[in-house]
């Protein structure tokens, strides 16, 4: 396994968002909710779905920005079309990961950097449930090892305990090459937002190498932010479509499915903004803390290329 490093709390969170709504125009017609599996909200599966990975885990009174990991072999191929997190009280985010070796299996206590370069899902306080188109799927092939890495948080002055699980809905038969899916990460590493409580931006994404159909998007960034802007500018066009355009809510990092899917090509400009209001007496860098912040929205897209996680970010130093 090879550490990652700062990108890694991705997915903390502490403070209660500012709300969701949606503006008109966006190309996002289903707001997040027509592609959702049913929800459970007193925990467990839902129907169809079967648990791929889970830890148990207990905290003391007040223990804040714990890691627990747990990693298992996967024994056969799998092709995964949906997912759930089950996330009592405490999980603060759930980043599942692949990779082809392993140096520790089983549970084990971690940091926020235990993760591998193939991202399979990633979940945050309100995400919803994501299931893809029929007949696409992620691929996890027979062999391989998948990581789960637990960021938890107590602010309660009382123990607490649960048991953290993500469960998949399989389909039944291999997709075709074509239709093999994977999850990437667009947006930047270049933030510098001043603490001045106006209105600043943060921007980057990349020239798509290769035609896919694009599945949903899943934004992320951290407590100063409060819009996130995804647009998709055809190759030879100086016109922008907006792919969404969405107030962020860092207690509601929901799922945005696009029904049909989003077709992009070759040469295709992918561009995040995120936008932000910093007040918090001091210069906002990226960085793992909530107190940093982050500019990203995870994209899943078939067919699967196999590139690095970062591989349409702005200023990837990995």
């Amino acid at each position: 396994m090879r550490r990652i490093g700062p990108w890694a709390a991705l997915f903390f969170v502490l403070a209660a968002g500012c709300g969701t709504g949606g503006n008109s125009g966006d190309v996002d017609a289903s707001n997040g909710s027509a592609d959702a599996a049913p929800g459970t909200p007193d925990g467990g599966a839902p129907p169809g779905f079967t648990k791929l990975i889970g830890r148990t885990w207990s905290l003391t009174a007040g223990q804040k920005d714990t890691y627990k990991c747990v990693r298992i072999q996967i024994p056969k191929d799998m092709y995964i079309a949906g997912f759930h997190a089950d996330s009592p009280t405490g999980t603060h985010h759930t980043v599942v990961t692949i990779s082809q070796n392993a140096t520790k299996v089983g549970e084990y206590d971690c940091s926020a950097g235990n993760l591998d370069y193939q991202m399979l899902f990633a979940s945050g306080v309100g995400t919803d449930d994501l299931m893809f188109p029929d007949g696409v799927g992620v691929k996890v092939s027979a062999g391989s090892y998948i990581n789960l890495n637990l960021h938890l948080f107590n602010i309660l002055d009382k123990p607490i305990s649960g048991e953290t699980n993500i469960y998949v809905k399989e389909l039944p038969s291999a997709p075709d090459a074509a239709h093999t899916a994977e999850m990437v990460f667009a947006g930047t590493f270049n933030i510098n937002i001043p603490s001045d409580n106006t209105d600043h931006t943060a921007d980057g994404g990349c020239t798509l190498s290769a035609d896919a159909n694009l599945i949903a998007l899943w934004p992320h960034m951290h407590q100063t932010a409060n819009h996130q802007l995804v647009t998709l500018t055809p190759n030879g066009s100086s016109t922008p479509m907006t792919l969404l355009d969405k107030p962020y809510s860092f207690s509601e990092q929901k799922n945005y499915p696009w029904n049909p899917t989003i077709a992009v090509h070759s040469g295709d400009k992918l561009w995040v903004t995120c936008t932000y209001k910093n007040n918090t007496g001091s210069t906002e860098m990226f960085g793992d803390s909530s107190l940093d912040e982050m500019c990203f929205s995870g994209i899943y897209r078939y067919p699967a290329t196999g590139g690095n996680l970062f591989s349409c970010t702005t200023g990837n130093p990995f």
